[in-house]
C-alpha cells in the first residue's frame, strides 16, 4: 500500500475491538476489508495484543497498523510479529536509548511510523506559548519528526487532530507548508454518525479540495465501517476517488407524488455492491427529474403510484411504483452484459 506522492489517496479506519481477541478483531478486520478500508489500526493495550498482532497479521488481507503509546517495547513486539507500520509519537516511549531500539529495528523492517498528534494531549513545554493551539500541534509534530530524522529514519507520515474543525483545518495547512511527509487526514472525536460526518466531510473536505491530504480516516462514535463509507463518499464528492455507484438524489417537495424517501433508500440499498463507476438518480416528479439527473448513466423519477426510469435524460420505462426496482434492476444489468 503507497502513501503519498501520486498514491490514491487512502481511506483507513480503526477496529473497536479488544485486540486481543483474534478472532472477533479478526472478523472485523475482515468486514471493513469487505467495505473498501485498505488499512485498519489497532489498539496495542499490553504484551497480550501485540502477541496476537502475529496471528492478526498472517490472517489479514489489509496492513495492520499498531497504536502504540507510551510502552516501547510492545512496538518492538509489534515489529517482529509482522505489523506493517506504527502510530506512535517517540517523544512519548521512554529515553533516546529506547527510541532508538524501536527506529533501527523500524528502519531494518521498513516500517513506517505515523507521528500522531492530538489536541488534547499536547505537551506541557507547548501550551503556555502565545501562539494558536494549531501552531503548538505543529510544533509538536516538528519535535517529534526532528527525532526521527536525527536517527536516519523518514518512512514517516504525519496527523495533526484536533475535535474542532477549524483548528484541524488550520494545522494541516500550517504543516503542509514545512514538511513534505505524507499526512492522514482525520478530525477527532468528531461525534456519532451525523454531526461526525458533517465535522468530518468539513474539515476533510477543505483539506483534500487543496491537495492537501495523503491517508483519511472519518472517526465516528459508531460502526467502523460507516467510517470507511463515509470515507470514500468525501473522495468520491471532489472527485478523487471512484469506488461504486455514485448516487444522488433530490429533496422533497410539494411536487412529488411518490414516497421518495423511501424509494430512494432502496435504491441506495440495491445497487450499494455494485462496483461500477456509475451514477445513479432518484428523482422525486417525472417533470424536472429527467432533465435535473440528465447527466445521470440511471434513474428514476416518481409519479402518482408508478415511476419513469430514464437513461442519460431520456425515458425509457414506465413501470408501477411497486415494479420500480425490479425494472430498474433488469435495465441496468442489461446494459453490462
Amino acid at each position: 500500500m503507497k502513501i503519498g506522492g501520486d498514491a490514491p489517496i487512502s481511506v483507513q479506519s480503526m477496529c473497536n475491538t479488544d485486540t486481543r481477541d483474534v478472532e472477533k478483531t479478526l472478523n472485523q478486520i475482515n468486514e471493513l476489508a469487505e467495505a473498501g478500508c485498505e488499512l485498519v489500526r489497532l489498539a496495542v493495550l499490553d504484551k497480550d495484543a501485540s502477541s496476537a498482532m502475529k496471528e492478526l497479521v498472517k490472517r489479514s488481507n489489509v496492513p495492520l497498523i499498531a497504536d502504540i503509546h507510551f510502552d516501547y517495547r510492545l512496538a518492538i513486539d509489534c515489529i517482529n510479529n509482522g505489523a506493517h507500520a506504527l502510530r506512535l509519537n517517540p517523544g512519548n516511549i521512554g529515553n533516546l536509548e529506547n527510541i532508538k531500539k524501536v527506529v533501527s529495528l523500524a528502519n531494518q523492517q521498513k516500517i513506517p511510523i505515523r507521528i500522531g498528534i492530538n489536541a488534547g494531549s499536547l505537551e506541557k513545554e507547548f501550551e503556555n506559548l502565545d501562539i494558536t493551539l494549531a501552531e503548538k500541534m505543529v510544533k509538536s509534530a516538528l519535535k517529534h519528526i526532528q527525532i526521527l530524522e536525527n536517527l536516519d529514519f523518514d518512512l514517516i507520515k504525519v496527523s495533526l487532530k484536533s475535535s474542532d474543525v477549524l483548528t484541524t483545518i488550520e494545522a494541516y495547512r500550517l504543516i503542509a507548508e514545512k514538511i513534505d511527509y505524507p499526512l492522514h487526514l482525520g478530525v477527532t472525536e468528531a461525534g456519532t454518525l451525523k454531526s461526525g460526518l458533517v465535522k468530518s466531510s468539513v474539515g476533510l473536505g477543505s483539506l483534500l479540495s487543496q491537495g492537501i491530504g495523503d491517508t483519511i480516516r472519518v472517526s465516528l462514535t459508531e460502526n467502523p465501517v460507516e467510517e470507511v463509507f463515509a470515507g470514500f463518499e468525501i473522495l468520491k464528492s471532489l472527485g478523487l476517488r471512484q469506488k461504486g455507484v455514485n448516487f444522488i438524489s433530490c429533496p422533497t417537495c410539494g411536487r412529488c407524488q411518490i414516497d421518495l424517501i423511501s424509494l430512494a433508500k432502496k435504491v441506495e440499498e440495491k445497487f450499494k455492491d455494485l462496483d461500477k463507476n456509475i451514477t445513479i438518480a432518484t428523482m422525486g416528479c417525472p417533470v424536472n427529474g429527467p432533465g435535473e439527473a440528465k447527466h445521470a448513466d440511471f434513474g428514476v423519477a416518481g409519479a402518482i403510484k408508478e415511476g419513469y426510469i430514464f437513461q442519460k435524460g431520456e425515458i425509457i420505462a414506465r413501470v408501477a411504483e411497486d415494479e420500480i426496482i425490479q425494472k430498474l434492476d433488469e435495465i441496468i444489468k442489461k446494459s453490462f452484459i
